[in-house]
């Protein structure tokens, strides 16, 4: 390590201690000097010393070396039993029990040294969340008095998914026909789990008219029939106004043919004036439904009652929506290799039923060339009608009458509009 360079790692050790002792600091400002085991100089220090002692481990062989790792460890057993004295004689004076300062110290010492035996962006990326961590202290500990057994278990459930289960599922794909991947499978359960859970917390947050609409145009971003399923699954428990309910899914709805349009225009531009008439007239007529449900008379009579979601999201059952949206992504790539090229329209027809984003994508590609432009963008299109269907069927099957008879009004809207448009449009290209 040339000598510029080792200045540079130095200086990102030192910036690791200020920056973490800056934090610790402003928390004991109003403590007189001699008060408080550590505030910034003594953090700052820390940093120093750690990277000091990866230097030193270094210049011996390596942490990894007998030398090196005596050197390194030696001095981190060192401080940490000085740091932790001096917290422990901090929790006495200030009649206290906290362990914050202390694993802090330790910390900055064990990212003052990986910034100079290890990489000094990765220490400072970790110091930086460290940091943001202890900034957060009232507003973490204002969320945990809030938090109840159900939601506590559901982010549980919904971490376990994401962290510890979806590394080990397998990614290989199972059965004919380009098979069905369980990985696949799983992330649509998070995504289902993660959609439902962002309403749940948003309704907690912002109030329910409020929360399920904000919660509906962030879930679209990832998922539309996702915010379909859950908004569905509120309204058969009863979980709220139907209308209100109906009007997120028609944020979502709108939101998603914003982002079909989007990845048109990035992917294959030349696409984008055969798809975007219909689209454009379909969101429109998403955004009318939606404000005539959120602000209807009905909703304005519900606004002044409380409501409360029960439950974030039922783990069996997201698992199982996967699992059949899974299965009509098979039927659709099965339509696409019994009948080939001219089985696009129909692939997408079914496939279009669980998702649209991979329809879009791969059709994209494909043009103008083995498909014309217009073969392509019919295809898209189908896709979108279908998607837009699904949320009828999934209103009936899982929503409820009310909600069901919403549904049907809004993707007759929609449809309604993007087939005059597309209609329209295609008489003048043709003229």
């Amino acid at each position: 390590m040339d000598l510029v360079t080792q200045f540079s790692h130095f200086a990102a050790a030192l910036g690791i201690g200020l920056l973490i002792g800056l934090e610790r600091g402003w928390k004991k400002r109003a403590e007189q000097p001699g008060r408080r085991a550590a505030g910034i100089r003594t953090f700052a220090i820390t940093g120093l010393l750690g990277g000091l002692a990866g230097a030193t481990a270094q210049s011996l062989g390596g942490a990894g070396s007998v030398a090196g790792g005596l050197v390194l460890g030696l001095t981190f057993l060192g401080y940490a039993v000085i740091i932790t004295l001096f917290c422990i004689e901090e929790n006495r004076a200030a009649r206290t029990f906290s362990a914050t300062t202390a694993i802090a110290g330790l910390l900055t010492f064990a990212l003052g040294a990986y910034a100079l035996i290890g990489s000094p962006t990765v220490a400072g990326a970790v110091a930086v969340t460290a940091a943001g961590l202890l900034a957060l202290r009232q507003p973490m500990h204002g969320w945990l008095r809030k938090i109840n057994e159900n939601e506590l278990r559901s982010v549980i459930v919904l971490l376990a998914m994401t962290f510890i289960a979806l590394p080990v599922v397998p990614g290989d794909p199972v059965g004919p026909f380009g098979g069905v991947n369980p990985r696949e499978i799983w992330i649509i359960a998070i995504v289902l789990a993660g959609v439902s859970f962002l309403g749940y917390a948003a309704v907690r947050y912002f109030g329910f008219h409020r929360g399920v609409l904000i919660a509906a145009a962030a879930g679209a971003l990832v998922s539309s029939t996702a915010v379909t399923i859950a908004n569905a699954r509120r309204a058969a428990k009863g979980e709220g106004e139907t209308g209100i309910l109906a009007a997120g899914v028609a944020v979502a709805t709108a939101v998603s043919f914003v982002r079909v349009s989007a990845i048109v225009a990035a992917l294959n531009p030349s696409m984008l004036v055969f798809v975007l008439p219909p689209l454009v007239a379909a969101t429109a007529a998403a955004a009318a439904f939606a404000v005539i449900c959120a602000y209807g008379r009905r909703s304005q009579d519900a606004r002044g009652r409380a409501t409360r979601f029960h439950n974030p999201f039922g783990f069996w059952s997201v698992v199982g929506l996967a699992a059949l949206l899974a299965l009509i992504v098979f039927a659709g790539r099965a339509a696409n290799e019994w009948f080939g090229a001219a089985g696009v329209l129909l692939g997408s027809l079914v496939l279009g039923l669980a998702e649209v984003d991979s329809i879009v994508v791969s059709v994209a590609r494909l043009a103008p060339q083995p498909l014309s432009l217009m073969v392509a963008a019919d295809a898209v299109l189908a896709a979108v009608l279908s998607n837009t269907v699904s949320k009828v069927a999934l209103g009936v099957a899982v929503g409820g009458s009310d909600f069901a008879r919403r549904m049907a009004i809004l993707a007759a809207a929609c449809i309604g509009s993007a087939a005059g448009a597309y209609w329209l449009y295609t008489a003048l290209y043709s003229a």
